[in-house]
């Protein structure tokens, strides 16, 4: 039986995570994951795909759900503590155009040590409440919220994929960008003791005492490429991806999930139990 073999929570969307041992699992996610983003002047989200240093910034959560950040780039940086907003300042913001939502405003002194972070004017924002942003119903279901996430709760990857996958670059002719680290790929959920790629195939899991919905494959963009070290960026592992997980026009690797019995706590060891399944003969679902 597959079990989990890591648990990582990214505080901040598109800087650097957090490995766990356990984590509470709420219905918007894992308990502090990507509850806080960084917007540009127009409320849009900023991410790795276009700014790929801000992997080099390193937000830990605190107990009370603020944040400490650190600059990993520059020594010379002070470390920034940032509060929970109230709430009272609120902001529209998107996630790739799509539909505005509303999200709180940090401090100004966050927005300024993030700007020279950055290297132009952002805003940092918290979703102090995730419910105004529903995932996608065609997938999810109704009624399912989210926080900063690309589109669904958690995400899910499995280390046998990933080792076929090495073993395809190791193979290939940019042999020497890899072998690839699971957090290239950001999930929240790593498993192991399955055949590779069939996660593809799973629809309803048990993973400890909490029940979840695998309900659409991971499209990946250029974030996999990019060094969670040094941001530097190559082009594996797409190039590979691109010769057998090619499907509508994308690379696929990892499912998303939603979990059906929020307030459970998943743990590292917890064994994953395959409660329904479908063909997976033509990869994720998508």
């Amino acid at each position: 039986m597959p079990v989990v073999t890591e648990l990582r929570r990214f505080p901040v969307k598109s800087c650097r995570g957090e490995v766990l041992g356990e984590g509470v699992v709420e219905p918007w996610g894992l308990r502090g994951d990507r509850r806080w983003m960084l917007v540009d002047e127009q409320g849009e989200a900023m991410t790795i795909r276009e700014r790929r240093g801000m992997v080099l910034l390193h937000p830990q959560l605190r107990e009370d759900g603020g944040l400490l950040v650190r600059d990993t780039d520059r020594t010379d940086a002070d470390e920034l503590r940032v509060d929970v907003p109230s709430g009272a300042d609120l902001v529209p913001v998107s996630l790739f155009g799509n539909t505005p939502f509303l999200a709180a405003l940090a401090e100004e002194s966050a927005h300024a040590w993030f700007s020279k972070a950055v290297g132009e004017p952002v805003r940092l924002v918290h979703a102090d409440d995730p419910s105004r942003r529903p995932a996608n119903p065609e997938y999810a279901g109704p009624d399912v919220p989210m926080a900063f996430a690309d589109g669904f709760p958690l995400h899910l990857t499995a280390e046998e994929s990933l080792s076929d996958l090495n073993d395809r670059i190791r193979q290939g002719p940019m042999a020497d960008q890899g072998p690839l680290p699971m957090v290239r790929f950001r999930p929240n959920v790593v498993v192991s003791g399955a055949a590779a790629w069939a996660e593809d195939g799973w629809r309803r899991l048990r993973i400890g005492d909490g029940l979840y919905r695998s309900v659409k494959g991971c499209a990946r963009c250029a974030i996999p490429t990019t060094d969670e070290l040094t941001a530097e960026r190559f082009k594996e592992p797409t190039a590979t991806m691109a010769r057998f997980r090619r499907w509508d026009g994308a690379v696929w690797f990892g499912t998303n999930l939603v979990c059906d019995t929020p307030g459970v706590t998943i743990r590292v060891g917890d064994e994953v139990e395959v409660l329904e399944t479908r063909d997976p003969s033509d990869g994720p679902p998508r």
